[in-house]
């Protein structure tokens, strides 16, 4: 069976221009419009790699990691001086902990990447983006194992998924997050 050919670097490229316009749009010409930029072709350059090679590159992680560091407790701090911190201990040890349960399921190039994506989104938005990062994955994988592209077992890349749902809760977490927050838990703090 020979495999689809997916024009991965145009769609790539594309997709990073308009990402990077919607940040525009979004924060203007603020610092979090240059963090995003940062951030955006960080999550880029995963899907290429993960997608061509199913590896994320610790010298990526390595380059980002400082950067990250840097413009948070600088230019663009979050709201308090330890979610960025506690972002990227909670995000590594959500996958560490899969990784371990999953014996070697999860690639140890994921781990990391979440710790990294902790320190930009804090504690509460890397909750977010681990829950639509798997949610969109299961979603996926249930869809390819249906229409046969998938078998039960078989290793697939799941960094486009963590960037999927990092976007997603990057730009909206937020907004989702209150959402929840006063649509749910204050409803079922009213029945009880």
């Amino acid at each position: 069976m020979q495999a689809t050919y997916i024009p991965l670097y145009p769609i790539i490229e594309g997709l990073t221009g308009l990402l990077f316009v919607f940040a525009y749009w979004y924060f203007h010409l603020t610092p979090e419009f240059f963090v995003a930029l940062l951030f955006i072709s960080l999550l880029m350059i995963v899907v290429v790699s993960d997608m061509s090679y199913m590896i994320i590159p610790d010298q990526v992680l390595l380059f980002f990691f400082p950067l990250f560091i840097i413009v948070r407790y600088t230019i663009a701090p979050l709201t308090s001086v330890w979610s960025p911190l506690l972002g990227g201990i909670i995000g590594f040890l959500l996958l560490w902990s899969i990784a371990i349960a999953s014996r070697g399921g999860m690639g140890g190039g994921d781990v990391k990447l979440f710790g990294v994506i902790g320190i930009v989104l804090g504690w509460q938005q890397v909750l977010v983006a681990f829950f639509f990062s798997c949610l969109i994955g299961a979603i996926i994988g249930i869809i390819g194992m249906l229409i046969g592209k998938v078998e039960k077992g078989q290793p697939f890349p799941f960094g486009p998924f963590i960037v999927t749902g990092t976007i997603l809760a990057y730009f909206y977490g937020s907004s989702l997050l209150d959402w929840y927050i006063n649509h749910w838990i204050v409803r079922l703090a009213l029945y009880l």
